[in-house]
């Protein structure tokens, strides 16, 4: 009877190892990567200097959203966009919400917007324009759904932002196309506090698996 025992444990060993393994597998793909967030630019044309503009202070800009997952796609709820023409958001210039979207597997998408008769401290912006540059801080804030086969998971919420660097001419110092502002947080990713813990005990799972089976 005790000679069966060894090859009956190292069987269900060996299928708990492989039933974990391919848990582990299986959460490794269904776990959702939150979307890449830019800047792409932005333009104030009332601090251009080399233009003689009555004081619209008026804001342009535009943002790319990025579907960075394979087979996931994203149902975005609106997107709230905010600017501060201040680094620690004590003066607020106004926002603008970008409608709900869908954005599919591995797309990118480009969302302009702009802020009519904002509440700019053009003096302020000005004065620091001609020291050097002026600081701005953008913020936006949504929350996302990830489409998964025919499913879709529940709201994660997203709140990232960046500072802005404001040259003379009214756009990001150093502007180039090819290299937005990418807007981050130093929130844990969507869902990982869930999706850590899965993780963790499917790694545990693993463990003592090898374990037993050793």
């Amino acid at each position: 009877m005790s000679d069966l025992c060894g090859p009956c444990c190292r069987c269900f060993c060996s299928f708990t190892f492989t039933l974990g393994l391919t848990a582990l597998f299986m959460w490794l793909s269904l776990r959702p990567s939150k979307p890449k967030c830019f800047l792409q630019q932005i333009y104030i044309p009332t601090l251009n200097q080399s233009l003689k503009l009555p004081l619209n202070t008026t804001l342009f800009f535009e943002l790319k959203l990025e579907n960075t997952n394979k087979d996931k796609g994203v149902y975005y709820d609106p997107v709230n966009v905010t600017f501060f023409d201040s680094p620690n958001r004590t003066h607020l210039i106004g926002n603008f919400t970008i409608p709900k979207f869908y954005q599919g597997h591995k797309k990118k998408a480009m969302k302009p917007g702009q802020i009519n008769d904002t509440r700019l401290d053009r003096k302020a912006v000005l004065r620091a324009v001609s020291n050097g540059l002026a600081v701005f801080r953008v913020d936006i804030s949504t929350s996302v759904r990830y489409k998964i086969l025919a499913f879709a998971t529940k709201r994660h919420r997203i709140s990232v932002g960046a500072y802005v660097n404001i040259s003379d001419q009214g756009t990001q110092v150093n502007y180039n196309p090819k290299k937005p502002i990418r807007l981050s947080s130093s929130v844990d990713k969507i869902g990982s506090s869930r999706f850590g813990k899965i993780g963790i005990f499917l790694i545990q799972f693993l463990v003592f698996g090898l374990i037993d089976l050793w």
